[in-house]
């Protein structure tokens, strides 16, 4: 009875919180306020940056995974440490690392405005290196376990038959990884999507160009509660959207009946 009462109350903890968003969330002015500058352009920003970004987690973090899961490491334990880091990172802190690493006095940031002009703190593209900093693990992390996890018999059959390494990866061992990678696309959009400390640190808040809807709703809380209410709704929106397109990963009798399936008597 005790462990049932100690879960009612965490599950009461977790559900709290968005009841109340929601339940003083000003919905009279909810049409006025979602399609008014104040939640559109943070909306625009955070969609295009994020998008991008997951594409930049992609590109990078599903090699990373095959290098962990198939690349024949030593110590994979051991490369996988830095893929950990911006997971456990505070996020001020993952922005400040970044201002240390690409600021116009970083370590590469000056480099890279010298010679190729670049500056990427409060810039737009300073938003989507951020958001690709702490949205790679959420591609690398379940796309490895995938790989790890799957069967490399046709993979050696391909090879055997005179595949290329490439097309083994490209044809033969990605396909059947398939679905981690769209979790971890999912994932690490999600985590693009609601970014907040390393963002600000390190692209600012500039309306139109570095301000996300985590950020918005932080400046909102300070000028207009009713829209701040309303941004964190349209978060929470976003993430009702990732956990039913996730459902079979919470899910895993959701399948096309809808229905759980029960095992037979006999």
């Amino acid at each position: 009875m005790g462990v049932r009462v100690l879960a009612g109350l965490a599950l009461a903890f977790l559900t709290l919180p968005v009841v109340a968003l929601l339940v003083r969330a000003p919905w009279g002015r909810f049409g006025e306020l979602v399609t008014s500058d104040a939640v559109l352009v943070p909306l625009r920003v955070s969609l295009v940056t994020s998008v991008l970004a997951t594409l930049g987690a992609l590109v990078l973090g599903v090699p990373l995974a095959w290098v962990l899961a198939r690349g024949g490491l030593r110590r994979p334990d051991l490369w996988r440490v830095p893929v950990l880091v911006p997971v456990l990172l505070p996020p001020v802190v993952a922005g400040v690392a970044l201002l240390a690493a690409l600021g116009r006095n970083g370590v590469v940031g000056g480099a890279l405005e010298d010679w190729f002009g670049v500056v990427l703190p409060f810039s737009t593209a300073g938003v989507v290196v951020t958001q690709v900093f702490v949205a790679l693990p959420f591609v690398v992390l379940p796309v490895e376990a995938a790989l790890r996890a799957a069967d490399r018999s046709p993979e050696d059959v391909a090879a055997v038959l005179g595949a290329t390494r490439w097309r083994v990866v490209r044809e033969v061992g990605l396909p059947t990884v398939a679905p981690a990678v769209a979790a971890g696309a999912l994932l690490a959009w999600a985590r693009a999507v609601g970014e907040f400390g390393a963002t600000v640190t390190f692209a600012g808040s500039l309306p139109g160009r570095t301000q996300t809807l985590p950020t918005a709703v932080y400046e909102a809380l300070e000028s207009d509660r009713g829209a701040a209410l309303v941004l964190s709704v349209v978060l929470v929106l976003l993430a009702l959207v990732v956990l039913v397109a996730l459902r079979a990963k919470w899910w895993p009798w959701a399948g096309s009946s809808g229905r759980r399936e029960r095992p037979s008597a006999g």
